[in-house]
């Protein structure tokens, strides 16, 4: 299926990244702490956290915990990659540690023996995010984010039929990649009884496959709703930011909350079994208060 691009932002002309635990992978980053250690010993894959600057936090004060425990100083990696990519790196021995946000792919990733132990890292939130004008009146559903979709489907569908004149036509932005932010909005969509994506598609369904900081930015350009995530809203530039508004966002009251988006650290199975100690020391330490919790909010 192409991707549904509209006129305003052509789509580029190379075919997006994908990486696949079959391809030989590069870190995005490296850090040391400034210690200046030389060798990689721990090797993390995860987007979102990585891309709003929370893996370098924690990848910095774990290597100075490490050396303040006596351990010579290395080196973090941090490899880029959604949900499904971040387990397949996983899956291949490719990475050490993951950290991702669907609770159902990490159950199958216990089951099938991909990670050896899971633990709770950190609680983002799902933004419904989109133009300020607010084309759908999605002010209208007060908190109800389902009826907030609905309206995204039902007025889409309605532009398509008679395009308006007086206002942008109303758009979804789906990143389209398997990520955990696609997962998440497809159930939305699921739950409402909508597949947007399937033959024939919807045509104000937007896929742009890219990873988060990409998408907002092309949804602020394109005027166009989407779902992101805190943690990247915050690190986004405020001339991103500044053209769209928050409809819905996840709290911590429920924690059924539909838009509540936890984050899990699992340890892989073929984790470098020469870096052990490495890796033991981060599964205790990234839950620990005084270690992991304490990274600056982002």
């Amino acid at each position: 299926m192409p991707i549904n691009t509209p006129d305003a932002l052509e789509a580029p002309n190379e075919s997006p990244v994908v990486h696949t635990a079959l391809a030989s992978i590069e870190p995005q980053a490296v850090y040391d702490g400034g210690l200046g250690g030389q060798n990689i010993r721990l090797r993390i894959a995860n987007g979102g956290a990585g891309q709003s600057g929370l893996i370098g936090a924690w990848a910095d004060a774990f290597i100075k915990y490490c050396h303040d425990q006596g351990i010579d100083p290395f080196k973090v990696a941090w490899y880029l990659g959604d949900t499904t990519e971040s387990l397949g790196f996983l899956a291949a021995g490719q990475v050490d540690i993951a950290v991702t946000y669907n609770a159902a792919a990490e159950d199958q990733a216990e089951k099938a023996n991909i990670a050896s132990t899971r633990t709770y890292g950190f609680r983002d939130h799902f933004y419904l995010v989109g133009p300020a004008s607010d084309p759908a009146q999605l002010e209208d559903c007060g908190d109800d984010v389902l009826a907030m979709f609905n309206r995204i489907v039902d007025q889409g569908n309605k532009d398509l039929a008679t395009p308006p004149t007086d206002r942008e036509p109303v758009r979804f932005l789906s990143r389209f990649d398997k990520s955990a932010t696609n997962i998440k909005e497809s159930e939305l969509f699921c739950k409402i009884g909508q597949v947007p994506w399937a033959l024939a598609y919807s045509k104000w369904y937007h896929q742009y496959p890219r990873f988060p900081l990409q998408a907002l930015k092309a949804a602020s350009v394109l005027n166009e709703y989407t779902l992101t995530d805190r943690g990247i809203w915050l690190s986004s530039a405020q001339e991103v930011t500044s053209v769209l508004k928050i409809f819905a966002q996840g709290g911590d009251v429920n924690p059924n909350d539909l838009l509540l988006n936890p984050a899990h650290v699992l340890l892989g199975s073929k984790a470098n079994l020469e870096d052990q100690v490495i890796w033991e020391e981060f599964m205790v330490w990234v839950v620990d208060h005084n270690g992991g919790q304490k990274a600056p909010a982002l």
